[in-house]
């Protein structure tokens, strides 16, 4: 078997068992716990997710991070993405409005935890660096933010797939206020029965 074909089945492998796993229990900070755990064995495999398997964007252009969508169900259930980055990358604080796991495959991504407060501003609360072995998980309300130093592949599920999340928030702190994060705008398909 190629490397393609056993990153396919180890690929359509985890997702199954993710979905099990929320189909069983629904979205708890407990089942996502083991969907983050399942998401690490399958980010243990770094001998089929290399930065050569899933480039970062060109260096000097636009964009420091790209995506790579891995799997998705025909309703937009269960996304998938490998996010591949050179590094010098951050968003701001921001939701999901569906819930969302990240785990390291290589490199460090520090996710920084935020609260809302009382005048419409955001409070850290804490702090975790994904990295191999380790991983983030977050209920649709959560907020954090991503801060990315050097290149890094990780992976990034979601209850529904990022096209899908037409409310997803983010605050501007320098304007004090709440704005909706617009589109990903580099989505690459890395299905293998698509590409």
């Amino acid at each position: 078997m190629d490397r393609t074909q056993e990153r396919k089945l180890e690929i359509d492998s985890a997702v199954a068992d993710i979905r099990a796993l929320e189909q069983s229990a629904g979205v708890t900070r407990s089942s996502l716990a083991k969907i983050r755990q399942r998401l690490i064995r399958l980010a243990a495999r770094t001998d089929l997710f290399t930065m050569q398997d899933f480039p970062p964007p060109e260096p000097g252009g636009k964009r420091q991070s790209c995506l790579y969508r891995l799997a998705e169900d025909a309703d937009h259930r269960y996304a998938l993405y490998a996010n591949s980055s050179l590094g010098g990358y951050a968003t701001p604080a921001h939701n999901h409005t569906t819930w969302a796991v990240i785990v390291g495959v290589s490199g460090e991504e520090l996710n920084r935890f935020y609260e809302r407060t009382a005048d419409n501003g955001v409070r850290e609360k804490g702090q975790h660096v994904v990295r191999q072995g380790s991983g983030v998980s977050f209920m649709p309300e959560d907020l954090h933010s991503i801060h990315i130093d050097a290149p890094l592949l990780n992976f990034h599920m979601y209850g529904l797939a990022l096209e899908q999340l037409h409310r997803r928030e983010f605050y501007q702190p320098e304007l004090r206020t709440w704005d909706i994060f617009p589109p990903h705008t580099d989505i690459r398909e890395a299905r293998p029965e698509r590409a």
